[in-house]
């Protein structure tokens, strides 16, 4: 209830649930925008160096452009967002994948794209989002009370896993009638609008960083936050294995038993699309399922992860590969909404941008070399040999994390604590809470975003 003194709340704050500050809703609304755009420029990005004369060899260079900066600069981009005012950083961070999608459309616009330019601008936008990520994460985490975390995180997630669906589909189409260029110039656009957006974020509510005495200490007790809690390291280092192995199936493998097996491209669109029809489900159930025992109960829907490389080594039929990505999707977002839960609960504040960086390094680090291995591996041991591999390594790992005493015994507070989060009504802020999450597309910490995706989210989750 409000004093005679407290402003009346806003039309827009009455029209909100309880749960959903000003700061959330920003950031939803800012982060569906980006999805629009971004993933239909990672498509568009693709197309525009095979429009410019370009070979396979040529669009995996300019992506391991973006990824190389992505995974370098991320332990210091964690350390950073938890130094200075985290909005800025989104905000510093929009500004530069804004400027780099420009200046990409225009070079494919008017028809004189380089190698060499479209890597460095590649790059650029990969090294922004090292910034971006940990900070987006941290700043997300920081905007929910303890109570309502799970829905929040639900809802967020379900926002922008359907904002990369639609932008995959409109960006694709949009390809075909008017050319790449335009699909990365409104990517460049999307940039532009979401960070005016976040640069109206509300931080007074956070209090204000701890000067340290230097970047390393900040990385070393980033690090000692991870090292300090089993259920968290043992997680991630799995999980960046678990990565690995589904980013090499599903962006090598799959397309090839598509293009044998299955009738051409066209099957496994349709499949990679029941998987996102699966994540917004699974989003849906966990605005209203709360698991007391969060990772256990979590990583138990990491089983199914293990059934796409299975049912690509069969080879299933098309529309029951469809269906096995759905249940994939649903279970795995089950588990991403559950990890960044505990994040949320289990992380102080104001390290929960360094953590996120600890778990996006491990999410994407040993992405780039499975991939780069499966097809010395399809050679050694036959590609059927290699995708059953993978669904036993998931089946081995997911096993090994629910032994970890720390996984099965983190339960979910009851009342939850509030943390640092912005009020949904006028009134004093409450006290400080805390925050971390995962990610990874492919998968993650859960699922792991595409590099050219704003990831906030999670990996893992």
């Amino acid at each position: 209830m409000t004093s005679p003194a407290d402003p009346p709340p806003s039309a827009a704050a009455r029209r909100r649930p309880s749960w959903a500050s000003r700061n959330y809703s920003l950031l939803t609304a800012s982060a569906v925008v980006t999805n629009l755009g971004s993933n239909g420029a990672l498509i568009a990005a693709s197309f525009a160096v095979l429009a410019a004369g370009g070979t396979a060899g040529d669009v995996g260079l300019v992506a391991a452009a973006r990824t190389v900066p992505l995974i370098l600069f991320l332990l210091i981009g964690g350390a950073v967002a938890d130094r200075l005012p985290r909005h800025r950083v989104m905000v510093a961070a929009n500004a530069l994948n804004c400027v780099s999608q420009g200046l990409f459309a225009f070079l494919v616009l008017t028809g004189s794209p380089g190698l060499w330019q479209m890597m460095l601008l590649a790059g650029l936008g990969g090294a922004a989002q090292a910034f971006f990520n940990p900070a987006a994460e941290g700043m997300l985490l920081s905007t929910v009370t303890g109570e309502q975390a799970g829905r929040a995180f639900a809802v967020f997630r379900m926002a922008t896993q359907g904002a990369a669906i639609g932008g995959t589909a409109l960006g694709g189409a949009m390809i075909a009638a008017v050319g790449p260029g335009w699909v990365l110039a409104i990517d460049a656009a999307a940039f532009a609008v979401a960070g005016a957006m976040r640069a109206f974020l509300d931080v007074k509510h956070i209090p204000e960083r701890v000067r340290s005495s230097g970047m390393l200490s900040d990385l070393r007790e980033g690090w000692q936050e991870v090292a300090s809690r089993p259920w968290l390291w043992g997680i991630v280092g799995a999980f960046s294995a678990i990565n690995a192995v589904v980013a090499a199936a599903e962006a090598v493998y799959g397309p090839l038993v598509a293009e044998e097996h299955l009738g051409g491209a066209a099957p496994w669109g349709f499949a990679l699309a029941g998987f996102g029809a699966g994540t917004v489900l699974g989003a849906v159930v966990m605005m209203r399922w709360k698991p007391r025992r969060l990772l256990f109960s979590g990583l138990l829907c990491v089983f199914p992860l293990a059934l796409p490389s299975a049912g690509l080594a069969v080879p299933l039929p098309a529309w029951t590969l469809v269906a096995v990505m759905f249940v994939t999707g649903v279970s795995l977002e089950m588990f991403g909404v559950s990890w960044m839960t505990a994040l949320h609960q289990e992380i102080p504040e104001e390290k929960f941008s360094r953590v996120s960086s600890y778990d996006w390094l491990g999410s994407l680090a040993m992405v780039p070399i499975a991939t780069s291995l499966a097809g010395p591996a399809e050679n050694a041991f036959g590609r059927s040999n290699a995708l059953w591999g993978s669904a036993a390594l998931i089946v081995v790992l997911t096993v090994a994390m629910l032994m970890i005493p720390d996984v099965r015994n983190l339960r979910r507070r009851s009342p939850d604590p509030v943390l640092a989060a912005e009020p949904a009504t006028p009134g004093p802020p409450p006290e400080p809470h805390l925050t971390p999450a995962p990610a990874p597309s492919p998968l993650p910490s859960a699922q792991l975003s595409s590099p050219d995706a704003e990831g906030t989210g999670g990996r893992l989750g």
